[in-house]
């Protein structure tokens, strides 16, 4: 979704609100950071004190804003959610689609929140809030955490739920004797020549990215039209298939921060030598996007 269809969005369904008050205020919250999709710990206590809120009552409110966020042009179907960061942050999530390319490039919009609140450097979340029940996919990808065991998962019809009682009998990271998950601090030690700017900061993210199980460890960094630098990183999953490549996090932060695809500029990929590699999926999807844009791409080393 364009940003100013994003903004219409927003502005359509706080005009529903019964709540004008806080409507109002929430409003103001995100068009003073950009309409980035995501409240600081201190707002959240601000907006919970100021209505009487519980936060779990004000995140199921917040769900249709987080859906405004969504790019859909295939499903048409808009899904929002909220990442709970341990920090008491909200960071709104949802499905992020992508013409002319494979559908498995697509983002849910619980791994949009979950890797949205990961790439601002939380050390875990508490609870995912969703307005429709997890789909086995996401379930999969949450049981990545390092908060699984204790993650809640709430839903307009149904709270305090754990993560367990949707994913009965769980396959994951202890299966195969892994222990750093998702969110737990890496440091895999890559190196590249390249002095750049957005070449170090995808080396930066790389470093950081999650691939316990095929060490195809892999960076991205965009630069933006306004020069401001957006990375991403890979989230490898023990179930392979639901793990979120490092351009789908990068081009999801993006979006969520108030910005669109035709805003970027360049895009660079630091990746290790590995088994599998995400260079050519990446510049599908790019040409997809922009085929002016060409990826900038470096081999790391250890």
């Amino acid at each position: 979704m364009a940003a100013h269809k994003r903004i219409k969005a927003i502005q359509t369904e706080l005009a529903q609100w019964e709540n004008q008050e806080l409507a109002n205020m929430l409003y103001q919250l995100l068009a003073q950071q950009h309409f980035a999709g995501k409240l600081s710990a201190q707002q959240v206590t601000s907006l919970c004190k100021t209505f009487h809120l519980t936060a779990n009552q004000l995140a199921l409110q917040l769900l249709p804003i987080a859906a405004c966020y969504s790019t859909t042009p295939i499903s048409q179907f808009n899904v929002g959610a909220i990442a709970h960061g341990l920090s008491g942050a909200f960071y709104f999530g949802a499905n992020q689609e992508f013409c002319h390319v494979a559908m498995q490039q697509t983002i849910h919009a619980e791994q949009s929140a979950i890797s949205h609140a990961w790439m601002n450097n939380e050390s875990s979340i508490s609870a995912i809030t969703v307005n429709y029940t997890p789909c086995g996919h996401c379930r999969q990808f949450m049981n990545e955490l390092n908060s699984a065991e204790h993650l809640f998962i709430h839903l307009p019809h149904s709270q305090d739920n754990r993560l367990h009682q949707y994913l009965p009998d769980s396959f994951g990271p202890k299966d195969l004797e892994i222990r750093e998950c998702l969110f737990d601090p890496h440091n895999n030690h890559l190196q590249i020549d390249a002095t750049d700017p957005l070449a170090q900061q995808a080396l930066l993210a790389a470093n950081r990215s999650h691939a316990p199980y095929s060490h195809a460890y892999c960076g991205v960094a965009i630069l933006l039209d306004d020069e401001t630098m957006v990375a991403g990183r890979y989230a490898e999953n023990a179930a392979f298939n639901p793990s979120l490549p490092a351009l789908q996090v990068a081009l999801n932060v993006v979006r969520l921060s108030g910005y669109q695809d035709q805003d970027i500029v360049k895009v660079a990929m630091v990746e290790a030598v590995a088994q599998m590699q995400q260079k050519t999926s990446a510049e599908q999807l790019l040409q997809a996007i922009n085929p002016k844009i060409e990826l900038q791409y470096y081999v790391a080393r250890s």
